[in-house]
């Protein structure tokens, strides 16, 4: 049975959430490995999110402190933060509209980040799309 796009957001969200603590140490756990553990088919949007945002990495950082007031993406957890970078991500490089991209990202912070961490991502998606 295939996956919704939203089922999949969360998918990358979870991939990206893992790199972040997998390689803080000094064995790098290939990418490839990573999305392989967590899907039970190949999934081409998956691939394109997670290799775009590993790709885009610091840029994507740059444009979220950007929008941040007083804060800095590296001071929210990093669940948080790989939602507001999947998010980022989808608004500069892929067609998916707009609304769409806050939308899946709002929905994600519910489940997964706190009110403050919410309203930050959301604030964030917000000031971007406007500008």
């Amino acid at each position: 049975m295939s996956k919704t796009r939203s089922e999949l957001r969360e998918k990358c969200m979870v991939i990206l959430y893992q790199n972040e603590i997998i390689n803080k140490g000094e064995i790098k756990t290939p990418i490839e490995n990573i999305i392989k553990d967590n899907l039970e088919v190949e999934n081409e949007f998956v691939n394109e999110i997670v290799m775009g945002v590993l790709e885009k990495y610091d840029e994507l950082n740059e444009i979220a402190n950007k929008y941040m007031n007083d804060w800095t993406i590296d001071r929210i957890d990093k669940t948080g933060a790989s939602i507001l970078r999947i998010g980022i991500y989808e608004l500069k490089y892929t067609d998916t509209p707009e609304i769409v991209v806050i939308n899946e990202a709002i929905e994600l912070a519910k489940k997964y980040s706190d009110d403050n961490v919410r309203k930050i991502i959301n604030a964030v998606l917000d000031k971007m799309i406007k500008e």
